[in-house]
């Protein structure tokens, strides 16, 4: 598949009757053909699309978590990850890595008792911490933006939990046994700033209640040999037959539970036999849908791209949305965010634009000259921080002489004497004096991205279209 510039704007956003449960899941016309019209087919298309996010994250939490202990990106259920530094050009491992934030995270059950999750004060520095549900909500964000940088202890409590919360904790009620949090801390990457990083991860704590007052240490986890760790989540999810993928999702949602909202949805499921709390009958499914359903019903979510009514957004050869973290009904973009860039945050507290190619539709070469100017006055109204990150054909850092994979007023650019800012992307160096503003770029394809951290929710602002992303020009 070729991912398009809307697939990788992240790295890395109602329906209160049946009838309009149906239509924001509505049936292309051209592929219902190739299915014979069955209304069956339809309905059971519209559940597979809903249930992707529960699916995706449980299949992602048992890869993460399929560890005896804490290794680079993974560890057992229940224990903190802390990464301790952004990856170079050489690494491989995840698309559209970042050279901004530290992830501090962890996978947590509280389905049978709740967790506590202590954070350090943080001294000012710029952090979130977003939980999400099992279908991928954004339901708390602890952080700068919305709790401030002190020390704060949080209790997450699952479904249907109704005990006392200890003093000087405050409650965060997760809808799901599983809760995935995101952690981020901001991080300049020199020696000096890594080591401050550190030494707050350290004094994050995570353990059940059940431990509060005594000392906890995370017990190992239990490698499971059945679980693949090699092939992509994406794809093991898109493997799966139509039985085992709803045979799976009706047992995710004993724990899981839908919302309250997706009343109507869920009603119409039931003419397919999805009923929550209740085993699916995978020998009730016709046998004809076993591949082709999953394969229509993920491009259902893929055409989302290119017809995506306001969804995403696309101008000056940057996309991006500000519809992510939570979804309400849509169910096509909870789809289509959690299969190209699960975990995504809260538009009020990051929004990823990127841009593979110009305003006129010609792929960035670095046989070209390009640059990217803001006005006096129009740096990316951010209350946290900016950054606009180099990568290749592939989504990977590139290699340069300087070791510098993205640009932003941390790395002490230069203004011009007007006020405004011009960043060099280009392959070469554009002289002594031109450096601090220099973004390398490969002697081929490359493409671009700017992360904007807790947007300005006042005028000027990318939330609502006041401000706009200045064009990548070639120049030369």
């Amino acid at each position: 598949m070729t991912i398009s510039r809307r697939a990788l704007m992240l790295g890395g956003a109602a329906l209160a009757t049946a009838a309009t449960a149906h239509d924001a899941l509505a049936w292309d016309g051209p592929i219902y053909d190739l299915i014979e019209g069955t209304e069956d087919f339809a309905i059971a298309s519209d559940a597979y699309v809903f249930g992707y996010p529960l699916v995706t994250m449980e299949m992602t939490r048992r890869v993460m978590t399929n560890v005896v202990k804490p290794e680079g990106s993974r560890a057992p259920m229940g224990t903190l990850i802390r990464l301790r530094a952004y990856p170079g050009a050489s690494f491989r491992d995840v698309t559209a890595p970042n050279a901004d934030t530290l992830y501090t995270t962890a996978f947590l059950d509280v389905g049978d008792e709740p967790w506590v999750v202590s954070v350090p004060d943080m001294k000012d520095r710029y952090f979130l911490l977003p939980f999400l549900n099992g279908w991928t909500e954004v339901f708390q964000v602890p952080g700068s933006r919305t709790t401030g940088s002190g020390a704060q202890t949080y209790l997450v409590t699952g479904p249907g939990w109704s005990g006392k919360v200890p003093d000087g904790m405050v409650q965060l009620k997760s809808s799901t046994s599983i809760v995935w949090m995101l952690g981020r801390i901001y991080c300049s990457g020199t020696p000096e700033d890594y080591a401050a990083v550190h030494a707050l991860q350290d004094q994050f704590k995570l353990f059940p209640l059940s431990a509060l007052g005594k000392d906890y240490t995370p017990p190992a986890g239990k490698v499971d040999p059945a679980i693949d760790m090699k092939t992509s989540v994406r794809d093991q999810v898109n493997a799966l037959s139509a039985a085992d993928y709803f045979t799976l999702l009706a047992e995710l949602m004993k724990r899981n539970p839908p919302a309250a909202k997706d009343a109507p949805a869920l009603e119409r499921f039931k003419q397919v036999d999805l009923v929550p709390r209740q085993n699916f009958d995978a020998k009730a499914m016709d046998t004809r849908w076993a591949k082709r359903l999953p394969q229509l019903s993920y491009d259902r979510i893929m055409l989302h791209f290119k017809h995506s009514d306001g969804d995403i957004q696309d101008i000056n050869g940057w996309g991006y949305t500000t519809k992510t973290g939570t979804y309400g009904t849509d169910y096509l973009q909870r789809a289509l965010i959690t299969a190209i860039g699960l975990g995504a945050n809260r538009p009020q507290d990051a929004v990823y634009p990127t841009s593979l190619k110009d305003k006129d539709g010609a792929e960035y070469s670095g046989a070209n000259k390009y640059e990217l100017r803001f006005a006096p006055g129009q740096l990316p109204p951010v209350k946290g921080f900016w950054s606009l990150t180099m990568y290749d054909a592939g989504m990977f850092f590139v290699a340069n002489p300087i070791d510098r994979y993205s640009m932003s007023m941390r790395t002490d650019p230069k203004l011009e004497a007007d006020g405004s800012l011009v960043i060099y992307v280009q392959n070469e160096s554009p002289g002594a004096d031109r450096q601090a503003n220099w973004l390398p770029a490969p002697k081929d394809r490359f493409n671009l991205m700017l992360r904007l951290y807790w947007p300005d929710e006042n005028d000027p602002s990318i939330l609502n279209g006041s401000w706009v992303i200045p064009a990548v020009t070639k120049v030369g």
